[in-house]
């Protein structure tokens, strides 16, 4: 699934190209597109001119001069692609936006169909109207509104592995399997050691982590293991090649040498090096900062 990297290299993708521009028309090709709890139908904001490309954690918003938002999750491979008008349709296209652009339009494709695109509903936070999808998920790490000290006491309540606390997006949005993984592993964190016996340094170095992981990634376009991440242009991330411990179970670990493990975790995998994280730290462990 698309993370915190991948999403913001969309936007990014995105921001230049659609701000600015008025939504001329929107088809909803397929109907797995759709989510099926949209607030109002597409055509609530046809005409709205896009003042602004958002993100938050993994969601996307199209800001329009309209009380509503139009909002976007990529799920688990759903893909924006601007593209040529002329182009034959792909075989997973779902929603077809018009930008009024005479060369392209804007294209949301989805093998799997767990993305979707929709008209929200905007509500008040902190004297700000964001979508309703927002204001269900924690700010994200690179948030300038992110409060650091919040979500330090938040994880040293948690009675839970600080793996799944990670993944929690109402402590933290973004992060996903892969960069959970990564910073656990530069942070020399075991993935199952529980939140609350976590030390608050362990934890200012976790977080400072997790940015350093997502920034790194973000350089490279995000992470890409097949064709169904690719940014606005069709190409695929490059960070996989950096990755330390996420998929590299097997391998030697780059700072100790010992062979990473991947262990089942719920309905995922955790990959650690038991060495430079032991599930019981009884003296600190040295951690190579930066990849």
């Amino acid at each position: 699934m698309p993370e915190l990297p991948e999403v913001e290299t969309v936007r990014r993708g995105l921001e230049p190209w659609v701000v600015g521009k008025k939504i001329k028309k929107i088809e909803v090709v397929h109907k797995g597109g759709n989510r099926s709890n949209t607030f109002a139908p597409f055509s609530a904001v046809e005409g709205a001119k896009v003042r602004n490309m958002r993100r938050r954690g993994k969601f996307l918003w199209f800001e329009v001069n309209r009380n509503l938002g139009l909002v976007a999750h990529l799920g688990m491979s759903g893909q924006f692609i601007i593209q040529e008008r002329k182009a034959p349709d792909e075989k997973h296209l779902r929603v077809r936006i018009d930008c009024g652009d005479r060369r392209r339009e804007l294209r949301f494709i989805d093998q799997r169909t767990f993305g979707w695109v929709a008209i929200d509903q905007l509500v008040q936070e902190e004297g700000l109207e964001i979508p309703t999808s927002f204001a269900r998920i924690a700010r994200d790490i690179f948030d300038s509104q992110f409060d650091r000290e919040k979500v330090i006491e938040r994880i040293m309540k948690k009675r839970s592995p600080i793996k799944p606390v990670l993944l929690d997006q109402s402590v933290m949005s973004g992060v996903g399997n892969i960069y959970a993984d990564e910073a656990l592993w530069l942070a020399a964190i075991h993935p199952e050691r529980l939140a609350n016996t976590l030390k608050r340094s362990e934890i200012e170095d976790l977080l400072s982590s997790v940015k350093e992981v997502m920034s790194a990634a973000l350089k490279q376009g995000g992470t890409s293991f097949d064709d169904l991440y690719i940014n606005v242009n069709g190409e695929s991330g490059y960070f996989d090649v950096e990755l330390e411990a996420y998929a590299q179970d097997g391998e030697p670990c780059s700072r100790c040498g010992t062979e990473i493990r991947r262990i089942a975790f719920g309905n995922r995998s955790s990959h650690f090096c038991p060495r430079c994280q032991p599930r019981r730290v009884a003296k600190k462990v040295g951690v190579k900062r930066g990849k």
